[in-house]
C-alpha cells in the first residue's frame, strides 16, 4: 500500500490471548483490550525506518572438502557461481575414502571419485588444499576472508560461506584397542573389505561392539550411523563366509527408517544380537594368542565367553571442533562441539548469522545420504541470496547517541554479531565512542540492555515506546 512497513504493529490477540485463555472468555476480552491499547500507544510513537542497501558478491566459500562440502561446491558451480573450497588436509573427500558402501548397497569409492572429478575439473571452482582460515571480515553479501595455504596468505571475497568441516571417528581407549591388530574400528574393517583382505575369508567368528565412546557422560549423544554400519558390515562378512559366526553386542539397536530391513536380514542370516548395559560392558581378554569377549547374556541370565578372531568397535562420531572458525563467523557450537543451526525446523541448514550455512557431520552425526541432502538444501538456500543483485538490512537495528557514550566497550564485548565497534581516536566527530554497523546488527537488543550510560536504543523498540505501553496498561488498571 506504500506505507513504510516499520509503521506496522502486530497486536496478537490470537496466540497470546484467545488460544491460551479459551476457558476464560471474559478475562480474555479484558486482556485483548489491554493488548490493543498498548499496541496503539506504541504505534503512535513509531517512525518510518530506512533499510540499508548494498550489492551482493556472487562468489561462495565452502570450508571443508568432504562429501557435503563438495556437493555444495558442485551444485553452486553448475549454477554459474565462483566457489572456493578450503580443505585443511592434502586431499578432497574426507572420511568417505574409508567407507565401503552406503546402507542401500551403493559403493562409495566410484561415486566419490566422480564427485571429486566434477569439482576439480569445473572452472568455476577453486580448490585450496592444506589451507585454513585466518581471518574473516565483513557481513552477508560482502565477506572478505584470509586463507592461509602452505604459509602463503590470500584474501577471498565472497557473498556467502558454508561450514562443512565434517567429523572423525573417536579413538577408543578400551576393549584392548591398540594392543592387538584384531581389535579394530568400523572404518578399519571397511578398509580391509575394500582391499579384499584374505584374512576376512579365514575368520570363523567376528564380534561387533556398539556404542564405543558414545552415549556416555563425555559424549551423551547417539552417533546414528554406527548400528546400520555394523549390521551392513556383518552382512558383508556373511556373504564372504556364510558359516562365519557373527555377534553384535549392543545397548540399543538404532537402524532407523528403512535401515530396519538390514537388521531383519541380518537376523535371518544368523547374525546373533546380544544386549549389554552401560554398567556391565563386555570384557575383552587377551590370553596367549586367544581373543575372548566375556559378557552376561540378559536373556539367559548367564555369563557367555566368545572366542573370536576379530573385534570391530563401532566408535562415536566426533566433530572436527574448531573454536577459532566458530568465532570468525560468529556461529554457535553446542557442548559436544557440533555447530548449532538457526532453527531445527525453520532454518535447519543455516546459522543465525545471515549468509553463513552448515551441512554434514559438522552439524551432527548423519549418514552420507543425509549429508548430501542437507548439502543440496544449503546450495538451494544460498542461491536465494546469491541470485539477488542487492539485499537490504533490517530497519530495526540498534542506534547510539554518541554524545553520551562513555566508551566502556561493554556493547562490543556482548554483541554476538560484532555490530558495535569504536570509532578511531582521530575521528573528527566523537572519537573513541561506540558506533553500530547496521548491516551486522540483528536487533537482538543485548547492547541496549547492557549499555551503562543509556546511550543505545533499538529502532522500533525505543524506551519511550516501551514505557508508553506500560503507562497505557497502568492507566487502564486505574
Amino acid at each position: 500500500a506504500g506505507l513504510n512497513k516499520y509503521l506496522f504493529e502486530m497486536c496478537n490477540i490470537r496466540n497470546q490471548n484467545s488460544w491460551v485463555h479459551k476457558n476464560n472468555p471474559e478475562i480474555a476480552t479484558d486482556k485483548a483490550k489491554d493488548l490493543v491499547r498498548m499496541a496503539v500507544a506504541k504505534v503512535a510513537l513509531m517512525e518510518p525506518l530506512k533499510e540499508t542497501e548494498f550489492e551482493v558478491n556472487k562468489n561462495a566459500l565452502v570450508v571443508g572438502g568432504g562429501v557435503a562440502g563438495l556437493t555444495v561446491a558442485k551444485n553452486l558451480s553448475l549454477q554459474g557461481y565462483q566457489t572456493h573450497v578450503v580443505e585443511k588436509s592434502d586431499q578432497l573427500g574426507g572420511q568417505a575414502h574409508k567407507i565401503h558402501q552406503t546402507a542401500d548397497g551403493n559403493l562409495i569409492a566410484p561415486q566419490l571419485k566422480q564427485l571429486i572429478n566434477d569439482v576439480t575439473q569445473n572452472e568455476n571452482v577453486t580448490i585450496h588444499l592444506n589451507s585454513e582460515l585466518k581471518d574473516v571480515e565483513g557481513f552477508v553479501g560482502n565477506f572478505k576472508t584470509t586463507v592461509s595455504s602452505n604459509g602463503n596468505q590470500k584474501e577471498v571475497d565472497h557473498g556467502i560461506a558454508v561450514i562443512a568441516t565434517g567429523g572423525k571417528p573417536f579413538t577408543p581407549t578400551e576393549y584392548e584397542y591398540g594392543n592387538d591388530p584384531r581389535v579394530m574400528t568400523s572404518l578399519a574393517l571397511d578398509e580391509k573389505i575394500m582391499a579384499d583382505d584374505p584374512m576376512l575369508d579365514n575368520l570363523e567368528t567376528a564380534v561387533f561392539i556398539q556404542c564405543v565412546g558414545s552415549r556416555e557422560p563425555e559424549r551423551p549423544y547417539c552417533s546414528r550411523v554406527c548400528c546400520t554400519h555394523s549390521v551392513d558390515n556383518a552382512l558383508t562378512l556373511k556373504k564372504r563366509n556364510p558359516e562365519m559366526r557373527i555377534f553384535v553386542l549392543y545397548r540399543d539397536m538404532r537402524t532407523y527408517g528403512e535401515r530396519e530391513y538390514l537388521y531383519k536380514e541380518a537376523r535371518e542370516q544368523g547374525v546373533i544380537f546380544m544386549r549389554y548395559s552401560l554398567d556391565a560392558k563386555p570384557q575383552v581378554i587377551l590370553k596367549d594368542d586367544a581373543l575372548v569377549v566375556d559378557l552376561v547374556d540378559p536373556i539367559l541370565g548367564r555369563p557367555v565367553s566368545i572366542d573370536t578372531g576379530l573385534i570391530c568397535l563401532a566408535t562415536a562420531v566426533v566433530p572436527n571442533a574448531d573454536e577459532q572458525l566458530a568465532q570468525l563467523f560468529k556461529v554457535p557450537v553446542n557442548d559436544d562441539g557440533f555447530y548449532v543451526e538457526r532453527h531445527a525446523k525453520l532454518g535447519p541448514s543455516e546459522f543465525a548469522t545471515e549468509g553463513v550455512y552448515l551441512c554434514g557431520l559438522a552439524h551432527y552425526p548423519k549418514p552420507i545420504d543425509e549429508s548430501v541432502a542437507q548439502a543440496q538444501a544449503v546450495a538451494s538456500r544460498a542461491v536465494t541470496l546469491l541470485a539477488k543483485e542487492k539485499i537490504y538490512t533490517s530497519g530495526q537495528v540498534a542506534k547510539i547517541n554518541q554524545a553520551i557514550c562513555s566508551a566502556c566497550k561493554v556493547c562490543v564485548s556482548v554483541c554476538p554479531y560484532g555490530a558495535p565497534s569504536l570509532t578511531p581516536k582521530d575521528a573528527r566527530f566523537f572519537p573513541g565512542t561506540a558506533e553500530i554497523n547496521p548491516v551486522l546488527c540483528k536487533g537482538c537488543g543485548l547492547c541496549v540492555a547492557s549499555c551503562r550510560s543509556g546511550a543505545i536504543g533499538l529502532k522500533g523498540f525505543d524506551n519511550d515506546q516501551i514505557f508508553a505501553q506500560i503507562f497505557s496498561l497502568n492507566e487502564a488498571m486505574g
